[in-house]
């Protein structure tokens, strides 16, 4: 089976091997990205995300998803000593950096309940992947047509922060300018919640995020400096000559 829809943004496509998952599985997982969209969307005023980044709702009224979120959120800006911040002066509270990898982890967990195995979802680019092996390529930071290198992953997840798509957009919360330091953050983990949320904050710390980002428990990291050099980890997964599957580009 395979499904994409345009949520939160982006295209979000699903791959699903397993011959015995009912469409309806498939259906609740697209129906929680949607409602995620409604939910915690900084740019819809009606969503929880607006309403407490106004100061309409406290902690306490919120519901345990955002509360989750939050917490999350916070335990990354603590990490990076500041650098990772959804609540930057001028912009109001946005938590996109966090909800994207937390939200698509969820729907994978969602179609694991309902008994798949096998399948690819992938949204904008950072995928999450059950069974395998699967194969993904990252794009050159520089040469749209080009991939960096391709990885191969089985029950993981890879996310990538960059600047190639939308130009300057991560804030080092620190200085409230833009990092420059990198030109793409790739982080391979367990889950799309770890493997979106350290790509984004090592990016916005720049240099010293690569070093931070191989750090963190189970994360695997390809980076590419401002001037071109490639940095990766040694437990990076590269893969091998001939593919079982295919995933999309990261």
């Amino acid at each position: 089976m395979r499904r994409v829809e345009h949520v939160m943004g982006f295209p979000v496509s699903l791959r699903l091997d397993d011959q015995d998952v009912p469409t309806a599985a498939v259906d609740v997982v697209f129906d929680w990205l949607h409602e995620v969209d409604e939910r915690f969307s900084p740019f819809k005023p009606g969503s929880e995300v607006s309403r407490h980044g106004r100061g309409e709702l406290a902690r306490h009224e919120l519901s345990a998803e955002l509360v989750e979120v939050l917490d999350l959120c916070e335990h990354y800006r603590e990490a990076t000593g500041g650098a990772f911040d959804v609540r930057l002066p001028g912009r109001g509270f946005d938590p996109c950096a966090v909800v994207k990898g937390w939200s698509v982890q969820r729907g994978a967990q969602l179609l694991r309940a309902s008994g798949a195995r096998r399948f690819c979802l992938n949204a904008g680019g950072d995928v999450v992947v059950s069974g395998g092996p699967w194969r993904a390529g990252v794009r050159h930071p520089e040469h749209a047509d080009q991939l960096c290198t391709v990885l191969e992953l089985t029950d993981a997840a890879v996310a990538t922060s960059a600047r190639y798509e939308r130009g300057d957009h991560i804030i080092d919360g620190r200085t409230g300018r833009p990092a420059t330091a990198l030109l793409s953050v790739t982080v391979v983990a367990a889950t799309l919640t770890e493997a979106d949320s350290v790509a984004t904050a090592a990016f916005a710390m720049g240099a010293a995020g690569i070093e931070w980002a191989a750090s963190q428990a189970g994360c695997e990291v390809f980076a590419v400096d401002a001037g071109g050099q490639v940095l990766r980890t040694a437990g990076f997964p590269v893969a091998g000559e001939e593919p079982e599957q295919s995933a999309a580009v990261a």
